[in-house]
């Protein structure tokens, strides 16, 4: 299937998905995903920094080197642990970078959750706003990390990912959007997935543009408005 360039499916035109939009192939089953699961999970708040360092470190390593020489003995190595701490918690690469993956992609879900928080009960203008500007900052203030994920997640069940997050944010806006006093008809999900498509178009565009920080800025406010006026055209 030949993937639509503002991320919908061709036999689902009504269905946002972000993962094909970003990678260009069908998100993976959900089986197929458990191969990429941790082994466990850190409860206790030493296991939580340990496994916090191996992230970081497997960030320094990709950015460093490239996807094909992160392994994960230089992983452990970067990160200060044993490979056998590391193997407590990802039985190989994909594992890892699967979770990695997925750790970027919560903390910019959560980013868009606070911002929509913080804005609800505000004019409709203003709520948008405050939503697209979470959403490219929290993609846009670490490029770098942000295109060298991009880059590896397509084989390590990253479509998925995006797709779950991609649903956190839209429930985000959704609740946000039903408080606004000046929208006079709550928008449907299909509105505001077109609105998230276009959100991640931009931000797929200025990932692989090297843009400098006021093409990023001006790019920023250029999408606020696109997505103000359609917002305000969709809810009258």
């Amino acid at each position: 299937m030949i993937p639509v360039k503002l991320g919908y499916s061709l036999l689902h035109p009504n269905s946002f998905d972000e993962g094909t939009f970003s990678f260009g192939v069908r998100i993976m089953a959900s089986g197929a995903l458990t191969a990429f699961e941790p082994r466990k999970t850190p409860i206790q708040t030493r296991s939580a920094v340990t496994v916090e360092a191996i992230w970081e470190a497997t960030i320094q390593v990709l950015l460093n080197h490239g996807a094909e020489p992160l392994t994960t003995t230089r992983v452990a190595e970067r990160a200060g642990v044993s490979v056998g701490t590391l193997y407590q918690y990802y039985p190989n690469k994909q594992s890892l970078l699967f979770a990695v993956v997925g750790n970027h992609l919560d903390r910019v879900a959560a980013r868009v959750e606070a911002a929509c928080e913080s804005a609800c009960h505000k004019p409709l203008a203003e709520m948008i706003k405050e939503m697209v500007e979470a959403f490219v900052d929290a993609k846009m203030e670490r490029r770098d990390i942000s295109v060298a994920l991009y880059r590896v997640s397509a084989g390590v069940g990253g479509p998925a990912l995006i797709k779950k997050a991609a649903q956190r944010m839209r429930k985000a806006v959704e609740a946000t959007l039903a408080t606004a006093p000046d929208v006079q008809s709550p928008p449907g999900k299909s509105v505001i997935d077109t609105m998230l498509a276009a959100m991640a178009g931009v931000i797929r565009s200025l990932l692989e543009a090297e843009p400098s920080p006021d093409a990023v800025l001006k790019s920023k406010e250029q999408l606020v408005l696109l997505c103000q006026s359609y917002m305000a055209a969709a809810t009258r």
